[in-house]
């Protein structure tokens, strides 16, 4: 009898260690792994990478608990945003959040499987990342950046009213500042504005390039270009110097030195993108049906410090 109890007792012993090692493996598993991908850092791309964190916190998503983010910087190389998305494809995450166009490109080419939320991506439809805008019908949706450039080049009519050209300053390799640059010139057209574009393809050509506008146009445009928001402050510094105002798509460039923006709050579209990201992790809704979202309001800010240097005022309107 006794040692039977003991053989018993063994048993016992050791069913209460698998299930003890299961329950572990099963809780570990229930962690959510979500891969985020960033193509570089600057003021807007930085906000929205908060705002998501901080509205998946607020639907009770942290870090470390019931969460596990592994947040990775592609340093503005697209051979980086690649390897990144390999290595969360590998990773088998649970969701991948892309901050802007070629990072949520690389992602997307390499997974149709793992629910990808994308944000600070002009039009995701002409980037090729959803069928549609309003129906994506691919493992891809998110929010859209894509701020009023019809009413960002009318404020170069409110700011500048002598301003005959505009010098429009892009990157030509980025495809939102491609579908944005054009709509600024078709609004330029529209008010009578001439316009002269100026692209750049690599950081080392920003100095350069804008050096190539002065004397050659009144005023500056600069939709929301990633690479020229990290070289914001070599742009404002060439154009302020030579009298040079700077109207630009986002108040993360204005503090960086552009004059002003009517522009969208990066961070709010982060909590826009964190609450779409959990309609998906709890299985409400698939990215195939979500349409594609925007952030409605937008906001006047500009930088005291360049307009001084420059010697303007600000009118009534735009002051209060």
């Amino acid at each position: 009898m006794k040692k039977m109890a003991k053989i018993m007792a063994c048993a016992a012993a050791s069913a209460l260690m698998v299930g003890t090692a299961f329950a572990a493996k099963k809780a570990k598993s229930s962690v959510v792994k979500i891969g985020i991908v960033q193509l570089v850092e600057h003021p807007a791309l930085d906000k929205n990478y908060q705002g998501f964190v901080d509205g998946l916190k607020e639907a009770g998503y942290i870090d470390g608990q019931n969460i596990k983010i592994d947040y990775q910087n592609a340093q503005g190389e697209q051979a980086n945003c690649v390897t990144i998305a390999q290595k969360f494809v590998n990773d088998r995450d649970n969701l991948i959040f892309a901050i802007a166009t070629p990072a949520a490109q690389a992602v997307a080419n390499l997974t149709k499987k793992i629910p990808i939320l994308v944000s600070s991506v002009t039009d995701p439809a002409s980037a090729r990342l959803v069928k549609s805008n309003e129906k994506p019908n691919t493992n891809v949706t998110g929010t859209s950046d894509l701020t009023p450039c019809a009413a960002q080049i009318d404020l170069i009519k409110k700011l500048v009213p002598n301003a005959k050209t505009v010098g429009i300053m892009y990157c030509s390799s980025e495809q939102n500042s491609v579908f944005q640059a054009k709509l600024a010139e078709a609004q330029c057209k529209k008010v009578g504005l001439e316009y002269k574009e100026a692209t750049v393809s690599n950081s080392n050509e920003i100095q350069q390039v804008t050096q190539s506008l002065v004397g050659k146009v009144d005023v500056i445009y600069i939709p929301t270009d990633n690479m020229l928001a990290a070289g914001m402050a070599t742009v404002s510094k060439v154009a302020t110097d030579n009298k040079i105002p700077t109207i630009v798509g986002e108040d993360g460039m204005v503090q960086s030195g552009g004059l002003a923006t009517y522009g969208i709050d990066y961070y709010e579209l982060g909590r826009q993108t964190a609450r779409m990201a959990v309609d998906v992790l709890q299985g409400k809704k698939a990215p195939k049906d979500m349409p594609i979202q925007y952030l409605e309001k937008c906001e006047f800010s500009y930088n005291k410090d360049t307009l001084a240097k420059l010697g303007m005022t600000l009118p009534a309107d735009l002051a209060n």
